[in-house]
């Protein structure tokens, strides 16, 4: 499925979505209701310093499902591991509240991040 622009402004004007990922050893669907971001023109997912079930799921299997405002699209997401790349999501004002959780260095060392790429036309 393709998003039209009426879906993409329906995700776009949520931050709190399912994220349906695919068990690392099972294969079965795990859902969790988790943020995103959109920074610069890229949807990001990402959290405090620690191990995430959703993150080794991604790892292992990189399709996701997103679920919002009524749109459910496949999608594909990657870890990013760019430092700068990481630093822009985790400094961006849309992810403000992670910099009271630790010092920026940490945020950007340890937390859980993946770039989610959503089937455009």
């Amino acid at each position: 499925m393709v998003l039209t622009a009426a879906d993409l402004t329906l995700l776009a004007s949520t931050q709190t979505i399912d994220l349906t990922t695919f068990g690392r050893k099972s294969g079965l669907p795990r859902r969790v209701e988790i943020w995103w971001f959109n920074v610069d023109g890229r949807v990001f997912i990402t959290g405090t310093p620690g191990k995430r079930d959703w993150l080794a799921n991604v790892l292992a299997e990189p399709r996701v499902i997103i679920r919002a405002n009524g749109v459910e699209i496949e999608a594909t997401a990657t870890p990013v591991s760019n430092e700068a790349v990481r630093a822009q999501v985790l400094t961006h004002p849309s992810t403000s509240w992670y910099s009271t959780q630790a010092e920026l260095a940490e945020l950007v060392k340890s937390s859980p991040m993946v770039e989610v790429h959503l089937p455009t036309g």
